[in-house]
C-alpha cells in the first residue's frame, strides 16, 4: 500500500499552475447537465418527478397485482385456502413441478459449469457461433420451442417413433416436460459462471497445475470457490425459471390432470373452471416463491457485484501502478 502511495504521488497534480494561474480541471468542457444541480430548483423537479413516475409504474404494474393475488387468495377466509392448497390434484401438481425444477437445475447445472469452463478458458474455432446457440433459447418463444419439441419427439416426429418401439414416451409425458423446462433455462447458469470466469482469469488455475495438481483438484479446490457465488445465483435464476414456465409446458404436457398439469398449468385450469378462490390460492404460492427467489437473487448478486469491483479494483492498482506489484 505505501509503494502504490509512493507511486500515486509521482502521478501528474491537478493544482493550480503557477505561471498561468488557473487549474486543469478548469480548462474541461463542462457537463450538459452541470446546471442541473440537486440543489436547483430545475433539479428537484426533475428529481422528484422521475421518482413519482417511477413509483406510479412500479406501484400499478407490480405492486398492485401482487396485493390482489393474495387479497384474493386469502378473501374467503384460512380454511379455504388451505382446502385448495392440499387438494390431492394440487399436491400431485407441486410434487411435478418441484421434480421437474430438480431435474432441470441439475441438468443446466452440470450444462452451465462445463460450457462456461469451454468458452472462459479457450479460444476456438465456432466460439462465437457457440456463445449465441447457448443464448438462443431466450429470443425463441417458449410456444415455439413446445412446438418444436412435438415435431422432434412427437409420436410422428423425427426421433418420436423410434422411441415409442422402444417403449420411450416423450411428449404428453414426464420426459417431455422435463426436455421443454430445461430448454427455456438453458443459458441461465452458463451466463452468470462464464461472466465471473472471465473476470477472475486463469493465473490460479495456472499455477495449480504447475504445482501438480489434476483437473478435479483444481476445479474443486481453486476455481469452485471463485465462481460459488456466481453458480449460486444461476441455480436460484433456473430454479424460479423452471417452476413458473408455463408455454412450452402448456404444449407438450398434454393437461392430464394428477400426472402432467405442472402449478402454473394448474392454475390456468381452475381459473378456467371460474374457481377463482383456489386459483389464487395456488398462484400465491408460486407468488411467493417468486418473491423469496427475489430477496435471495439480490443479496447474491450484491455479492457478486462486490466481488467483480474488488478483482477490477485489483486490476486498476497493478496495471496504473507497476511498482506496486514488485
Amino acid at each position: 500500500m505505501k509503494q502504490s502511495l509512493r507511486c500515486l504521488s509521482l502521478a501528474p497534480s491537478r493544482s493550480t499552475s503557477p505561471t498561468n494561474g488557473f487549474t486543469a480541471a478548469s480548462a474541461e468542457p463542462s457537463h450538459p447537465y452541470a446546471g442541473l444541480t440537486q440543489s436547483s430548483p430545475v433539479g428537484i423537479l426533475l428529481r422528484l418527478g422521475l421518482i413519482l413516475t417511477t413509483l406510479l409504474i412500479l406501484g400499478v404494474f407490480l405492486v398492485l397485482p401482487l396485493v390482489v393475488v393474495f387479497a384474493e387468495a386469502f378473501r374467503q377466509g384460512w380454511h379455504v385456502y388451505c382446502a385448495a392448497i392440499s387438494n390431492p390434484e394440487a399436491l400431485a401438481a407441486v410434487r411435478l413441478s418441484l421434480s421437474v425444477t430438480a431435474l432441470c437445475v441439475a441438468i443446466n447445472t452440470a450444462f452451465g459449469l462445463s460450457a462456461a469452463w469451454c468458452l472462459s478458458k479457450y479460444r476456438f474455432f465456432g466460439r462465437n457461433a457457440l456463445i449465441s446457440l447457448i443464448d438462443l433459447p431466450l429470443s425463441i418463444s417458449p410456444v415455439v420451442v413446445g412446438l418444436l419439441l412435438i415435431l422432434v419427439y412427437g409420436q410422428h416426429g423425427w426421433l418420436g417413433a423410434i422411441l415409442e418401439r422402444w417403449g420411450v414416451r416423450v411428449i404428453f409425458a414426464f420426459p417431455g416436460i422435463v426436455l421443454a423446462t430445461a430448454f427455456v433455462t438453458l443459458p441461465l447458469v452458463v451466463r452468470e459462471v462464464k461472466t465471473l470466469m472471465e473476470t477472475e482469469g486463469s493465473e490460479e488455475e495456472e499455477a495449480a497445475r504447475l504445482l501438480g495438481a489434476n483437473g478435479w483438484q483444481i476445479f474443486y479446490h481453486v476455481t469452485l470457490p471463485k465462481i460459488r457465488w456466481a453458480l449460486l445465483y444461476g441455480v436460484i435464476l433456473c430454479t424460479a425459471r423452471s417452476l413458473g414456465e408455463f408455454g412450452a409446458v402448456s404444449v407438450v404436457s398434454g393437461h392430464i390432470r394428477g400426472f402432467t398439469v405442472t402449478l402454473p398449468l394448474y392454475v390456468e385450469l381452475l381459473y378456467n373452471e371460474y374457481q377463482f378462490s383456489a386459483a389464487f390460492a395456488v398462484a400465491s404460492l408460486l407468488t411467493g416463491v417468486g418473491l423469496v427467489t427475489l430477496v435471495v437473487k439480490t443479496v447474491w448478486q450484491h455479492r457478486i457485484n462486490r466481488k467483480l469491483n474488488r478483482g477490477q479494483d485489483c486490476l486498476f492498482e497493478e496495471a496504473s501502478f507497476p511498482c506496486a506489484s514488485k
